[in-house]
C-alpha cells in the first residue's frame, strides 16, 4: 500500500527534508582537492545531529556511514574513507535525515575543481533529467510518465540510464512504495495522488548501462569504468504543481 501523508505529516517531512538538503549543500561546498570523503561524511553527520535529527543512512541495513559519497565511476553507495579528492573528480553525495518520525532523501553530483567539459555535461544532463521527470509528478499522472521523461532526456543526450537501482517512495520509511524507475517498464505504475511523497533520482552513466557491486556489498561502479552522476530530491504530489521538499529555504 502506498502511504499518503496528511497535512501534519507533510509539515514534519518539510523539516526533515530541509535538514537533508542543507546537509547535501554542506557536503557540496566541501568538495575540493585535498579533502577526504571521510571528512565530508563526518561534517554531514555532525550537521544532521546538530539539527536534532538522525542520519538516515547510518547503520541502514548495515551501511557504515552517514552519507554515500561516490567518486567518478562509482554510481551509488560509495563508502566514505581516507580517499583524497583530486582535481577533476566528480563526486556524488547522497544523504538522508530522519526527524520527527519521517525521512528526507536527496543527492547531487559536484565538480572537484576544474573538470572536463564532458564530465560537466554529464552532471548537467543528470540534473536536468530530474527536472524533466518532475514536470510529470502531478496528481492523475502515472509513475511511468516520470520515468519516460527522465529516460528520454538522458538518452537523447547520449547517456545511459541505470536499470539496477531506482527511485522510491519516502516517508516514515526511507524506502517505501511506490517504486519510481528512471526508465520505462511494462508496468505503468500507480496513479499519483495528492499526499504521496517520492524520491525521484536519476542515475546516469557516460557509457554502458551495466553496473557491478564490489565485494563490500555496497559500492556500485560502472562496468566499463566510465563516469556516472546522480541527482535526487524528495517530491510531494499536490493538487497542482509538485513541491520539491529537499530545499534549504527556511531552515
Amino acid at each position: 500500500m502506498i502511504p499518503v501523508k496528511n497535512e501534519r505529516e507533510i509539515s514534519v517531512m518539510r523539516r526533515a527534508c530541509k535538514i537533508t538538503a542543507a546537509a547535501r549543500a554542506l557536503a557540496g561546498d566541501m568538495v575540493r582537492p585535498g579533502v577526504t570523503t571521510k571528512e565530508i561524511d563526518k561534517a554531514v553527520h555532525d550537521f544532521i545531529v546538530s539539527q536534532g535529527a538522525t542520519p538516515s543512512f547510518l547503520n541502514y541495513s548495515g551501511y557504515p556511514a552517514s552519507a554515500c559519497i561516490s567518486v567518478n565511476n562509482t554510481v551509488i553507495h560509495g563508502i566514505p574513507d581516507g580517499r583524497v579528492l583530486q582535481e577533476g573528480d566528480i563526486v556524488s553525495v547522497d544523504v538522508g535525515a530522519y526527524w520527527g518520525g519521517f525521512h528526507g532523501d536527496c543527492a547531487a553530483t559536484f565538480a572537484c575543481g576544474k573538470i572536463s567539459a564532458e564530465a560537466q555535461r554529464l552532471i548537467d544532463v543528470t540534473r536536468q533529467s530530474f527536472f524533466e521527470g518532475v514536470k510529470f509528478a502531478r496528481q492523475g499522472n502515472r509513475i511511468v510518465d516520470i520515468s519516460r521523461a527522465v529516460q528520454s532526456y538522458a538518452e537523447s543526450n547520449g547517456f545511459s540510464v541505470v536499470r539496477d537501482f531506482i527511485g522510491h517512495g519516502v516517508g516514515e520509511h526511507l524506502h517505501e512504495e511506490p517504486e519510481v524507475p528512471n526508465y520505462v517498464t511494462p508496468r505503468r505504475g500507480p496513479r499519483l495522488v495528492r499526499g504521496m511523497t517520492i524520491a525521484i533520482e536519476p542515475m546516469i552513466n557516460q557509457g554502458t548501462v551495466a553496473v557491478r557491486v564490489l565485494k563490500d556489498g555496497w559500492t556500485t561502479v560502472t562496468a566499463d569504468g566510465k563516469l556516472s552522476a546522480h541527482y535526487e530530491n524528495t517530491v510531494l504530489i499536490t493538487d497542482g504543481e509538485p513541491e520539491i521538499l529537499t530545499v534549504t529555504e527556511g531552515l
